[in-house]
């Protein structure tokens, strides 16, 4: 009995959506170094272990509904993999200058966001209290991967031409306003249960 808990567990902590999940993490110091090499190439690395990394968002959680192999671990992994992912890309393109003047008001937006809702997260599962992740998150989400990948390729497509680095940019403040929204869409929620429970006291 003992041996097989123990193979359900490793068969829960290793299967290949979790495997995906642990991926996007590791891509992400792998992702950060290339800024430190000049040169298209390795600014083309850079992109190829984004959109690598971003597809396995969507192959993880797909995956794990249609195999029936979701688990706690992968529900607490998959948003800090996607945070880290986003959060560094952002951090990298302010850095070299792909994302500048009142763009990176767009970048600190969505970086503001994605720590205040992971408090947030955090406070109420100490009350045992689910968040549930909306479709319009989602839709953000997408976005913002969207964006950083049109921002990342700008450089490689055409360094005259501005139309990519525009595309890039509004796209950026596109998924910034879903960031807004979808923020306080989760503040109103987790407001709304502080207030209550504190006038149950």
């Amino acid at each position: 009995m003992e041996n097989t808990l123990q193979q359900k567990k490793q068969r829960m902590i290793w299967n290949l959506p979790n495997l995906l999940t642990y991926g996007r993490i590791i891509a992400v110091p792998a992702f950060v170094a290339c800024f430190y090499f000049a040169g298209d190439f390795w600014r083309f690395v850079a992109l190829g272990l984004f959109i690598a990394a971003s597809v396995t968002d969507f192959l993880d959680g797909y995956l794990a509904r249609a195999w029936s192999q979701q688990s706690k671990l992968g529900q607490m992994l998959d948003p800090i993999a996607d945070k880290l992912l986003v959060g560094a890309a952002l951090i990298m393109l302010v850095s070299d200058k792909t994302i500048n003047d009142l763009s990176v008001l767009a970048a600190v937006i969505i970086l503001s966001r994605e720590i205040l809702v992971s408090g947030l997260r955090e406070f109420l599962g100490q009350l045992s209290v689910s968040v549930p992740v909306t479709k319009i998150a989602k839709f953000k989400t997408a976005a913002q991967l969207g964006a950083i990948g049109f921002l990342l390729a700008a450089p490689l497509i055409d360094r005259e031409e501005l139309h990519t680095l525009l595309l890039g940019d509004s796209l950026l403040w596109c998924a910034a306003l879903l960031t807004i929204y979808t923020g306080f869409d989760y503040l109103r929620v987790g407001i709304k249960y502080l207030i209550e429970e504190d006038m149950k006291d």
